[in-house]
């Protein structure tokens, strides 16, 4: 009966169904395929283009299109796609998310999804988490491509702007979340469209999906600039933090890994710092970098979190172990850090773009994913992508031997289990997949085997560029290797000769990641296609999830019964209430990034106008009328704010003239008299009509190249620096909007209200700024357009405070220090730009 209820309630079991209904017809094509010859199996790619432009759609290609791709492979790869291949290159053209575990050929899949949807010309994005990956599918899978007929581009970040532009104009292309993402931000910065290297994005498939929308999520793309602040102030918290005791002067919450100083702790920074109260307005910096400097010493552990190379601190990805070079942590807290290690203090800098994962993703007409590890983050994939996950059942079963969880006292007795273990297995010649969560777990382990006399290799944030050879080599005879967590994801690990009859490859956990699809990642190294394999996690009770989530009943138990540290404890309560602690911290941080993408979707509405407005000035020949339409704002809104009383007599016009020759046309161009009797309406076609003259009299002293490409300068500066100035407020705005809860307010409604409204008065600024520069500016011969900042660079990561940029002009003769500012602000120049 529970039997028949599973069947009829289980959704993923419906999805295979209907899926397979296409793989049954594309396998009954197979042998009338296997027919053709070379010559009329590279035909088939322009028929389908053909059929394609004369209205039949890609499902309905779908069939012979994969059959197709299915063949060219046989005979180009020498690869023969399997019908459970075939169920996920079905489910990845829905634009859905196919879980199919490693080793069972996610790459072979993509092609047939990639080669169908580029039948339309609008081009597929293959992404992938590291450049290794991305060149070797790009050259293994790009002889197929080729063999029919596409063509394969390779985007690498060091690639000029002209190879860049050729990688995405090919049919297909293959390169790494964060160069997509980069280049997106790079093409919104740019001056000429020539420049622009991005089409529209059309169909992606992502490789290893789980790390880049789930773990990468909250993680903002950021092209900055460099603005130079102090060193002496992060030196001086962090002299003063090394004085500090825990408990006495500060305290340290594991669970949110939150510092706070007690009140002595405060009493202390007042006295080291000469104030009288920390929490005055005027020490609001001096207390930040208190608290960075904190933050740093206690809850940010070096090999751990970061680790220190050349001179430079460099992050570790807490859920691939790997190092993030040109990443650095927000708002001073990497800046502390360095401090912290007596390194030289980088600069912070200015953002001038950024973007998340999460909303440059959802920006693609169509999205779909593959990774052996999905379905425990089932929700937000759908929620927040809108995309199904499926698990595609393996081509062969699983034999492997997943072993009940070891659990020991302390870390002391788990380590020297685990030693014991990998020393027995690799004399008996059985390969061995350590998986550990830190580099300084790995380094400890492999310390304990050098001095154990086992022969090893370690894989982590130190030494990744050997990643793919250690990872390819993990499986060979008495091969042990030690890991960080999912370090070598998308390589295959193959086993050595006569390692089968060994029990195949043996993986060991040594502790419980915070999420349990980290552990799958590390188990599902083992056992694939059908092989054998054992894997065994070995836990203590204190190890940080099981001290976070309440270990001490069972240490007490172990206490009790006085079991010593070489004893373990297999018990199911324990690997159960790991596995709840875990969805609970998977929970939290779902909640966290939803939180995350509630914010930045107030930026990301922002940013979709700017960007559309930046590239419809790029493309326009000519900006006249929309200028104008700003002109047209700016008047409307002078108008209106000085003629809204009831009483005539009270309608200040003179202040209308005033402002209009401030900033439009030049003294005495108009007089009072003109406005009077007038209504609102009358006034704005008045000054509209003198304002047209006026441009008609500029376009006459310039040729009509000139004009246009002068409004193109005044338009691009004005909106950059404008753009820029706002994100820097909306950062500052997040900041500090969660303090509004205090007032039984809703934090994020108030960021939405607050956004909107800065945003608005932005535009605005916009309107007036280009309005003034267009009518007042004199115009020089040599124009150019220019970037409104210079050295940019992109990062992984928000880095903390910008500066304040002066607004840009554009003024030809040289102006006189006492003669008025030609930004029209009324002021002398040397009290204006002129500073």
């Amino acid at each position: 009966m529970r039997g028949l209820l599973k069947k009829v309630f289980d959704g993923n079991q419906r999805q295979i169904n209907n899926l397979q209904k296409n793989v049954d017809k594309i396998e009954a094509l197979e042998s009338d395929i296997e027919t053709l010859s070379d010559e009329a199996l590279k035909a088939k790619t322009e028929e389908f283009k053909q059929r394609f432009q004369d209205g039949e759609s890609l499902d309905d290609l779908l069939v012979e299109a994969y059959a197709v791709v299915r063949e060219a492979a046989k005979r180009v790869l020498n690869l023969r796609a399997y019908p459970v291949q075939l169920l996920g290159a079905v489910a990845l053209h829905d634009g859905n998310i196919a879980e199919m575990k490693t080793g069972e050929g996610k790459t072979l899949a993509s092609t047939m999804p990639a080669y169908l949807n580029a039948l339309s010309g609008k081009g597929v994005h293959i992404i992938t988490v590291n450049e290794y990956l991305a060149s070797r599918d790009a050259e293994e899978m790009g002889q197929l491509y080729e063999f029919l007929g596409l063509t394969v581009g390779l985007n690498k970040n060091d690639l000029t702007k002209e190879d860049k532009r050729a990688a995405y104009y090919a049919d297909i292309t293959y390169g790494t979340n964060n160069e997509f993402g980069f280049d997106y931000l790079r093409d919104n910065m740019v001056l000429y469209k020539e420049q622009m290297v991005q089409r529209p994005l059309p169909f992606a498939i992502i490789d290893e999906v789980d790390s880049i929308l789930i773990d990468e999520a909250r993680t903002p793309l950021i092209i900055s600039g460099s603005a130079r602040k102090s060193a002496t102030l992060y030196q001086q918290a962090n002299s003063f933090v090394r004085t500090l005791k825990n408990e006495a002067d500060y305290t340290y919450d594991e669970k949110t890994k939150g510092v706070q100083l007690t009140e002595e702790g405060i009493n202390k920074a007042e006295r080291f710092f000469n104030i009288e109260n920390l929490f005055d307005l005027n020490h609001v910096t001096l207390t930040h970098h208190i608290n960075q400097a904190l933050k740093a010493h206690v809850s940010m552990h070096r090999d751990t979190d970061y680790v220190v190379e050349e001179g430079q601190v460099v992050i570790v990805d807490q859920f691939t172990g790997r190092l993030m070079k040109g990443r650095r942590y927000s708002d001073g807290l990497h800046q502390a850090i360095e401090a912290k290690e007596g390194l030289q203090i980088q600069n912070e800098s200015m953002t001038l773009a950024s973007i998340t994962f999460q909303n440059f993703f959802r920006m693609y007409d169509k999205l779909a994913g593959m990774t052996g590890t999905a379905k425990t983050e089932e929700e937000e994939f759908r929620n927040i992508y809108n995309m199904d996950v499926i698990a595609i059942p393996t081509n062969r079963p699983i034999v492997r031997e997943d072993k009940a969880d070891l659990i020991f006292k302390s870390m002391n007795g788990k380590f020297q289990a685990v030693v014991e273990d990998i020393k027995q297995r690799h004399e008996a010649g059985q390969p061995v997949l350590v998986g550990t969560v830190a580099v300084e777990t790995s380094e400890l382990i492999s310390k304990m085997l050098k001095k154990a006399g086992v022969k090893h290799n370690v894989l982590n944030a130190k030494n990744h560029y050997r990643e793919a050879e250690i990872i390819e080599n993990a499986g060979l005879p008495g091969a042990v290797t030690i890991a960080t967590n999912m370090a070598g994801r998308g390589t295959d690990i193959k086993l050595g000769e006569g390692v089968k009859a060994l029990g195949g490859l043996a993986v060991i956990g040594t502790e419980r990641h915070e999420s349990r699809r980290i552990d799958n990642q590390l188990r599902g190294r083992s056992g694939r296609q059908g092989d054998p394999g054992v894997t065994q996690f070995y836990l203590s009770m204190e190890d940080e999830l099981m001290r976070r989530f309440g270990s001490d009943n069972m240490r007490a138990m172990m206490d009790r019964f006085k079991m010593d540290d070489s004893q373990p404890i297999e018990s199911k309560i324990v690997s159960r209430a790991v596995e709840s602690a875990q969805k609970r911290v998977e929970g939290n941080n779902f909640d966290a990034r939803k939180t995350v993408l509630s914010y930045d979707d107030v930026l990301r509405q922002q940013r979709e106008i700017i960007y559309k407005q930046r590239f419809d000035v790029i493309e326009s020949d000519n900006l006249r009328e929309i200028i104008e339409q700003m002109i047209q704002t700016v008047v409307e809104q002078t108008v209106q704010a000085h003629t809204q009383d009831d009483d005539l007599e009270k309608w200040d016009t003179g202040a209308i003239i005033e402002y209009v020759h401030a900033n439009l046309v030049e003294e005495n161009y108009l007089v009072e008299s003109d406005l009077k009797e007038k209504e609102p309406e009358e006034m704005i076609e008045f000054i509209m009509a003198k304002v047209r003259e006026k441009y008609d009299q500029k376009e006459q002293e310039l040729t009509l190249e000139q004009m246009r490409e002068f409004e193109k300068v005044i338009l691009l500066r004005t909106v950059d620096t404008k753009w820029m100035d706002h994100i820097d407020q909306m950062d500052q705005l997040r900041q500090g909007i969660h303090l509004r809860a205090y007032g039984q307010n809703d934090p994020l409604r108030e960021y939405q209200m607050e956004g909107f409204s800065m945003f608005e008065a932005m535009v605005d600024s916009i309107n007036e700024e280009v309005a003034r520069y267009i009518m007042k500016a004199q115009v020089r011969e040599n124009l150019q357009r220019q970037e409104v900042a210079k050295n940019a660079t992109a990062v992984s990561g928000d880095d903390g405070k910008k500066q304040k940029k002066k607004q840009p002009i554009v003024r030809a003769d040289n102006v006189g220090r006492n003669d008025p500012c030609p930004c029209g602000s009324g002021k002398k120049y040397k009290h204006c730009h002129g500073r």
